[in-house]
């Protein structure tokens, strides 16, 4: 059985960050960081909230299991929310801008014919 610290340990390498890296995700330090991955501490709800804020996977740090993977979701959905959930805030406010971008059905305007006439941003015609 693992414990809580070797854990943490595997979250923090899954992430590719170093000891400081890793605790500034929770506004912590890095003696603090090492402490808990040595199991000389436990870390608290403040800081367990912060990394999981950050995607970090706390119920697999505290608990061993890992969260459930929603069977609904594609392999390409499932790397999407992963890239995401690990992205700095501003690349998710640019995904997030780009992914709402278009235009929903609810605010679209669909024109069909057969009189072979064009619909643009501003239309004319001309009665004759």
């Amino acid at each position: 059985m693992t414990t809580l610290g070797f854990r943490l340990r595997e979250e923090r390498d899954r992430r590719g960050l170093n000891q400081t890296d890793f605790a500034a995700l929770a506004n912590g330090s890095r003696g603090a960081q090492a402490a808990y991955e040595r199991d000389e501490k436990i870390p608290g709800g403040g800081y367990l909230m912060a990394l999981a804020a950050s995607g970090i996977d706390v119920l697999y740090v505290l608990t061993g299991q890992r969260i459930p993977k929603t069977g609904a979701l594609s392999d390409d959905e499932q790397e999407l929310i992963e890239i995401y959930r690990n992205a700095p805030l501003a690349i998710k406010a640019a995904a997030l801008a780009a992914l709402t971008a278009g235009s929903s059905a609810s605010n679209s305007i669909q024109v069909s014919g057969n009189s072979n006439r064009v619909a643009g941003r501003d239309f004319n015609e001309k009665n004759k």
